[in-house]
């Protein structure tokens, strides 16, 4: 078969030219979304290796679920959404069950086995696709919103740039503007902005790798440490997470509850995070609906049954895809090269050490600010709808928690409908979300 038949073939397959994108774009996308995300391999072993888990194998599990996961994605669904371990619900994973609980590795990783089976069920059955249908258009636009915000945080806290205020007053202050990392970011960021504008092909991950390479040269911390390296499913001291999970110890009475929030979390979490790039990426029909989004919906559940089998933490779909989205993907080939470069990650592990968090930050910060456009999508005619999907957008920030925000303005509202005499404009799935969301959170489940 020649290229240009190749390249035709990919073409019906993902549908390129019809979502307005070329294979060139694409793999410029998955390589774009693949460097923002892939700090994951080494924050998800480090914050399982504390509770006890063998860091080599979590490293190992979770490459597997980022790529097999990402592939799915990409094969299946035909989104540019990339899918791994879970940040927030690894730290939960690790601090709360096992730390926190006292439970022992198989049972949680039986608990997150049982919770990505919940998931899909929830997912498979339509329940996921009617919450997010039923989403109010406020609260959608609001979670894009707020992810934007979150991603603002969650890079320039990485760099330094935002730090904890030790002192009175608010909790955060500016850092060091001095230091290497902080004023590199920013200089990458207004870089980005500029070859954005000029629309350079690949402009986002050029900064990236520019930046990586300075990091090799000037940061004493940026070292080589190798090219590749054979992954082992084995521990140093013999052990291996793989199928040992214990299901049977995680239905007991008390794990129940944690399985529960989980799956709460996982649900609202993953789906406002599926809706925004989905937004994101203009991936919308004409009725505001997610193109494929059953099956993305239930790509990222079933990832985290993979997650439970192999030893890591639950999954989702990364708020870092819009990183690709920003950077042209509008296709499944994006995923699907996001999950090959995960599974090739396993022979060539040394070389993820040469990519700083200094040189992702940008990208993320003009991601982040690309989705706080979604205000201008907020209408405010319907004064009720718009505020709630600003609470909803603020308080993901605030709280650093993505389903609070949703809940909060789910709550917003509901009440500002009765209060403003509206009423006749809310539907009876909202007014169930909306008070699912609320006793999740009196009943003190939430993560």
């Amino acid at each position: 078969m020649s290229s240009s038949d190749q390249k035709g073939s990919l073409d019906r397959y993902f549908k390129i030219s019809a979502r307005g994108s070329s294979v060139r774009q694409e793999v410029l996308a998955g390589l774009t979304t693949f460097l923002a995300m892939v700090y994951s391999i080494v924050v998800v072993p480090s914050l399982l290796g504390q509770a006890g888990f063998p860091v080599e194998t979590v490293f190992v599990a979770t490459c597997l679920v980022a790529g097999l996961g990402s592939l799915a994605m990409g094969l299946w669904a035909n989104l540019p959404m990339a899918v791994g371990c879970a940040i927030s619900l690894t730290a939960f994973t690790a601090f709360s069950l096992v730390l926190g609980q006292g439970l022992s590795i198989p049972v949680v990783l039986g608990a997150v086995f049982l919770m990505g089976v919940l998931f899909t069920l929830i997912s498979a059955t339509g329940i996921r696709a009617w919450i997010l249908r039923n989403i109010p258009i406020g609260i959608a636009h609001g979670t894009g919103i707020g992810i934007g915000l979150f991603l603002l945080m969650i890079a320039t806290s990485g760099i330094g740039a935002v730090v904890k205020n030790p002192g009175a007053g608010l909790p955060v202050q500016f850092g060091d503007f001095t230091s290497f990392p902080v004023m590199i970011a920013f200089i990458g960021l207004a870089v980005i902005i500029g070859l954005e504008r000029l629309k350079v092909p690949g402009g986002i991950l050029l900064v990236i790798v520019a930046i990586s390479a300075l990091g090799l040269i000037f940061d004493p911390a940026v070292t080589y440490k190798g090219m590749s390296s054979m992954p082992s499913l084995v521990a140093k001291d013999g052990t291996s997470l793989i199928f040992s999970l214990d299901i049977m110890g995680a239905l007991q009475l008390a794990v129940l509850p944690s399985i529960l929030a989980l799956v709460m979390t996982a649900v609202f979490d993953a789906t406002g995070t599926i809706r925004a790039v989905a937004g994101q990426a203009n991936l919308l029909d004409n009725e505001g609906q997610i193109i494929n989004g059953g099956r993305a919906l239930t790509t990222d559940s079933v990832s985290s049954m993979l997650s439970g089998l192999v030893g890591a933490s639950p999954a989702a779909v990364y708020i870092e895809s819009a990183a690709g989205t920003a950077a042209g993907g509008r296709t499944g080939l994006t995923a699907l090269v996001v999950g090959v470069l995960f599974l090739l990650l396993l022979f060539f592990s040394p070389l993820a050490g040469l990519v700083p968090g200094y040189a992702t930050a940008p990208a993320l910060m003009y991601v982040g600010l690309l989705m706080l456009s979604n205000v201008a999508r907020l209408d405010f005619d319907d004064f009720v709808d718009a505020m709630a999907g600003l609470i909803c957008a603020v308080f993901i920030v605030l709280t650093s928690n993505i389903v609070t925000g949703i809940m909060l303005g789910f709550a917003s509202l509901v009440i500002g409908r009765v209060c403003s005499g509206e009423w006749r404009k809310l539907n009876i799935s909202i007014v169930l979300i909306a008070a699912a969301l609320v006793t999740f959170y009196v009943g003190g489940w939430a993560i």
